[in-house]
């Protein structure tokens, strides 16, 4: 195989010897630089930017196990950790915290037009509600609500986190006043007791729950309905959200809390007030009961992480 020249006046011509071998050789030289081509393509995973907010009285701090969890298992994965409301600032009424979260979430959504993931934990997951409903055009695709309170809380373990000598049975008193409603957790406070005080004096949970008669807002379910999908992350060993099945929904009969009813029998999913019965009827809701996590290690714990919240990040 060579060349060969031919010198003519006013042209200078190549011609290729043994031109079928070089053919052949420049074929096989094209398939070992495309297929090198696909496997480092195919090896090149792009993943959707993932958004965490934090718990109650904690911070940013607290929850980059889970961030640095995410980006080892999915390597480049642009990971944002709210630095707002941390600390003691976590108890300020929700609907601040909603706002002024939910704008920067909106900026991240803007500067990712093909979509993030949004990850909730404890009263961070309730927050994360508030703003997919808050919010409805954002671009969220799958939201995880890690140990969240989302159907409310009505415990002795998590009142005396902050009101050590509070009495269960007399927080009503607190949390059902003008003043108890600055406090974030009376912002979410279900006493099965005294629901009508809670339907009366609470300006958050009813709300973005859309069940106050006259302040529905189909945004809320707008917001909720447009995801990919929602996954809901508890257990019976939580310690903490009480009862645990709070965090996928369920909730006490009233004036019974040794009965728990699913969140398939309550009104906020038979009567799909805020898109709950939607999006399960739609295939897009996802339950995950672990036993053996205790609440101040969900976002800890590698087989959660590994098991339940990592798929959903693909």
């Amino acid at each position: 195989m060579g060349f060969s020249a031919t010198n003519t006046p006013g042209k200078i011509s190549f011609h290729l010897k043994n031109a079928p071998y070089f053919s052949l050789l420049a074929l096989l030289l094209f398939g070992l630089i495309f297929s090198n081509c696909v496997i480092y393509s195919l090896k090149q995973k792009h993943y959707k930017p993932v958004v965490l907010v934090h718990g109650i009285l904690t911070n940013y701090t607290t929850i980059t196990d889970l961030a640095d969890r995410i980006r080892e298992v999915h390597p480049g994965t642009e990971v944002y950790i709210t630095n707002q409301y941390g600390g003691l600032y976590s108890l300020e009424p929700l609907w601040r915290q909603v706002k002024y979260i939910g704008d920067e979430i909106m900026q991240i959504c803007a500067i990712n037009p093909d979509g993030i993931h949004l990850i909730g934990y404890s009263q961070g997951g309730l927050i994360a509600r508030g703003i997919l409903e808050k919010f409805p055009y954002h671009n969220v695709q799958n939201f995880i609500s890690l140990s969240s309170p989302q159907a409310g809380e009505y415990g002795t373990k998590f009142l005396h986190i902050f009101y050590p000598n509070q009495a269960l049975r007399e927080a009503y008193e607190l949390f059902y006043s003008h003043m108890g409603q600055f406090i974030s957790v009376g912002n979410y406070w279900n006493d099965p007791f005294h629901q009508e005080l809670y339907y009366k004096y609470s300006q958050f949970l009813p709300y973005i729950n859309n069940e106050v008669e006259g302040y529905r807002d189909e945004d809320y379910k707008r917001g909720i309905t447009k995801l990919r999908r929602m996954v809901l992350i508890g257990g019976p060993d939580d310690g903490v959200i009480a009862p645990w099945q709070s965090s996928q929904f369920g909730f006490y009969a009233d004036n019974d809390t040794d009965t728990v009813e699913d969140m398939r029998d309550r009104d906020i999913y038979k009567q799909d007030l805020f898109g709950l019965r939607t999006l399960d009827d739609e295939g897009k809701l996802t339950l995950y009961s672990v036993a053996g996590v205790t609440h101040s290690n969900w976002h800890r714990n590698l087989s959660v992480i590994d098991n339940y919240i990592m798929p959903w990040l693909s």
